[in-house]
């Protein structure tokens, strides 16, 4: 959570208040770990709730793609060759998605590898999370 309220630039008050921010994951069990890592989440989890529980959020008015699986989810056809490359692309879905890399600290290095993310896309993220909480206030 703290990285990714950083790179909302939100304080925990906000990012927690089911009010402005729904985390909607793309499996509500853990699917065990793997040899990389978790396991990915389970296809049947999406397939049966994911639409339905979005169908009870009208409000949405930016969706934070984060990883491959919900990228693959929400962007489908239109994901690039891997995930850098759908980051890197976050234009073409702007401004109803940003497709953003997992948070976690194990994505240090990939985040040393693209400055431009920090660079170009969270001063975009930061300043459209702040228009869309200021017009919700």
């Amino acid at each position: 959570g703290k990285r990714l309220r950083e790179w909302m630039n939100i304080s925990p008050e906000i990012f927690y208040d089911p009010e402005k921010i729904a985390i909607l994951p793309m499996g509500f069990c853990y699917p065990g770990t793997g040899k990389s890592g978790d396991l990915p989440p389970r296809p049947e989890c999406a397939e049966k709730w994911r639409n339905l529980l979005l169908a009870h959020m009208p409000n949405i008015q930016l969706t934070l793609v984060i990883g491959k699986y919900a990228q693959h989810w929400h962007l489908g056809n239109n994901m690039k060759s891997n995930l850098t490359t759908t980051v890197a692309a976050w234009k073409n879905y702007w401004p109803d998605f940003i497709p953003l890399p997992h948070p976690s600290p194990r994505n240090n290095i990939w985040l040393t590898k693209n400055p431009w993310f920090q660079n170009e896309v969270l001063p975009a993220l930061k300043l459209k999370i702040s228009e869309i909480l200021d017009a919700t206030n």
